[in-house]
């Protein structure tokens, strides 16, 4: 028997995760997640995700460092972040962004900061 489960979430009652960011929607395998109104700061912490992650980004801009490369993200611009990557990222204006993982980062403690 196929699943024909229909989950609504709004944006104004999602959970927020650890690291600020809202939990959209969630299946068994993948996630998807709000990055809203992030803020202008220092780079992230280099990092290495066990999962892959694409997004889109709404507004606002930021710096993708990803095994050597440089990439500027602007409204419009989507992005993929394969998983095992060694990457970094910096916000360089308010940003806000949608992004989809799989399997899904929240789950089993993969989406620590």
């Amino acid at each position: 028997m196929t699943d024909t489960t229909v989950i609504k979430v709004t944006s104004e009652t999602a959970p927020i995760g650890a690291m600020g960011q809202k939990h959209l929607a969630l299946s068994k395998k993948l996630a998807m997640r709000l990055w809203e109104n992030e803020q202008p700061g220092e780079a992230k912490p280099e990092t290495q995700r066990p999962y892959e992650a694409i997004g889109y980004v709404i507004s606002g801009r930021a710096e993708l460092q990803i095994e050597g490369q440089t990439v500027v993200l602007e409204p419009g611009n989507s992005w993929v972040v394969p998983e095992g990557a060694s990457h970094t990222y910096k916000i360089l204006e308010p940003f806000t962004a949608v992004e989809v993982t799989t399997p899904p980062a929240v789950m089993h403690d993969r989406d620590r900061a």
